[in-house]
């Protein structure tokens, strides 16, 4: 490990695409298997991505030693994690003490959203419009088509769909259970977290707190990075702040990156067992500047439009894409994988299964090289 601090010359160290892989995969949890709980890992993870029910599960099996699915499914069904739009204004799983502190530290971000939506909402008063909201939900779940149908009946004129976002920015609706279970979802329900909780939310934690837990689960990284992230603006400060406290490091293109001083960062050459990921995984949407997961020339061949897909990465970067057929575990590799690496591959793609299907045959197949 190297845990080199800025030289004398006041030049900071270069950590190349490959160290950066490395240090982040351990950070993530990605170059073995770790030997934490479910609810420690979300924590250390600051939240999984979780658009879609399933994403969370696959990637804590990419994760953890000793994970099953009913693990975290148990975990939310005894309201210990939920489901709420927090970073990026995207559906995470939290546990529930980041629950109640990090969404309000993005709330700002979440008014500002609302500046796309001022035509639908002209002449609505938000804070009565997240008072009525509240009220609603926390007599019972609501939907957001209840959500809206609800509201309309107080601003007729507003536009629908900007009623309920308003409901969803201003207020932290979480998604009641059965949504969310491991194989017993249900439609999206809707109340807030302290109601869901039964306890008030936290005040907001410093930047700086937030910054120190990023660093941990993401770093190195520059503030940019942690700006997209948190989809938040304007840290630059916390970081200078906390600039004592922190060594840095700078990229192939001279970005200052920052990082704690005694997380891992391993040797470049450190081997990195292939990984099956989910759609939206944390790993590749957390930084602004991705080469040190994603090759520049695979870059955007994991997304179409708003729609992402699963992701495979061998020797620690985006190297294909998989899926689930009906009877097999189809990899689409981007270029050609030799035939250790398609021995690894399909090892690991049999260790995921065993883990998330262990009732279902699935033959494993790989697909032509996908250009």
């Amino acid at each position: 490990m190297t845990n080199t601090r800025r030289s004398v010359t006041g030049t900071a160290p270069l950590l190349d695409a490959r160290a950066l892989n490395r240090a982040t995969l351990e950070r993530q949890l990605l170059l073995r298997p770790a030997r934490l709980s479910a609810a420690a890992a979300v924590e250390h993870l600051l939240g999984l991505q979780a658009q879609n029910v399933k994403p969370p599960y696959y990637a804590l099996a990419a994760r953890l030693d000793g994970f099953t699915p009913e693990a975290l499914s148990r975990l939310m069904a005894d309201r210990e994690v939920v489901r709420i739009v927090t970073m990026r204004s995207t559906i995470h799983t939290h546990t529930a003490d980041d629950c109640l502190t990090l969404r309000p530290l993005v709330q700002p971000a979440r008014d500002r959203e609302l500046v796309a939506f001022r035509a639908g909402l002209a002449g609505v008063d938000l804070d009565r419009l997240a008072a009525i909201a509240r009220e609603l939900v926390e007599a019972e779940p609501r939907t957001m088509k209840q959500l809206r149908e609800a509201l309309l009946q107080e601003w007729p004129d507003a536009d629908p769909q900007s009623l309920a976002v308003a409901a969803r920015c201003r207020l932290p609706l979480v998604q009641v259970t059965p949504r969310g279970l491991w194989e017993r979802s249900g439609q999206v329900s809707l109340t807030t977290a302290e109601h869901w909780l039964g306890r008030p939310a936290q005040p907001a934690p410093t930047p700086d707190t937030v910054v120190l837990r990023y660093l941990g689960a993401f770093g190195p990284a520059s503030v940019k990075d942690m700006q997209a992230w948190a989809g938040m603006t304007r840290l630059r400060d916390a970081f200078e702040r906390l600039r004592p406290r922190l060594v840095t490091f700078r990229d192939a293109s001279g970005v200052e990156l920052f990082d704690l001083p005694d997380a891992p960062r391993p040797d470049p050459d450190t081997p990195a067992p292939p990984r099956f990921l989910p759609e939206f995984d944390n790993l590749l949407l957390s930084h602004a500047d991705r080469t040190r997961v994603v090759p520049p020339a695979y870059r955007g061949r994991s997304w179409k439009g708003n729609m992402a897909y699963r992701s495979l990465l061998v020797d620690g970067f985006l190297a294909g894409l998989w899926r689930l057929a009906e009877d097999a575990l189809v990899i689409e590799p981007f270029g050609h994988l030799t035939r250790k690496q398609r021995d690894e591959v399909t090892a690991e793609g049999e260790r995921m299964l065993r883990i998330m299907h262990p009732q279902t045959p699935y033959d494993i197949r790989f697909g032509a090289v996908r250009t």
